[in-house]
């Protein structure tokens, strides 16, 4: 647990410089605006989401995210929308090719949420 409770690195930008660099920094007002960025372990931006500070962002949807891009890392999987852990995946191959929307079991996809 790192200080102050909570169960993952956090930091502060006074002054913007991070948040120049990814976009992110309002001028105007002196703030970083409300942005995610998901970086895998070699250091490969995989999402990003940029929102003006009126509207809040999913913890929901930023944790479904993780999930599915830790999945696909572990087995080279693909994930269809909104999917949850158990849901179906793919193999990606050359026999796929035209044929995703087709295979896609859509019915078991859909979850209550």
């Amino acid at each position: 647990m790192v200080p102050g409770g909570v169960p993952y690195p956090m930091l502060s930008d006074p002054g913007g410089r991070i948040g120049r660099l990814y976009g992110v920094y309002d001028e105007e007002a002196g703030v970083d605006v409300r942005g995610r960025f998901l970086i895998d372990p070699d250091g490969v931006l995989q999402a990003s989401e940029i929102l003006t500070p009126a509207v809040g962002r999913s913890v929901h949807e930023l944790i479904r995210q993780i999930e599915a891009f830790q999945h696909v890392r572990q087995t080279g999987e693909v994930t269809p929308a909104d999917w949850r852990p158990g849901a179906g995946t793919l193999t990606p191959s050359e026999e796929l090719t035209g044929r995703v929307y087709a295979t896609w079991q859509l019915d078991d996809q859909v979850q209550d949420r």
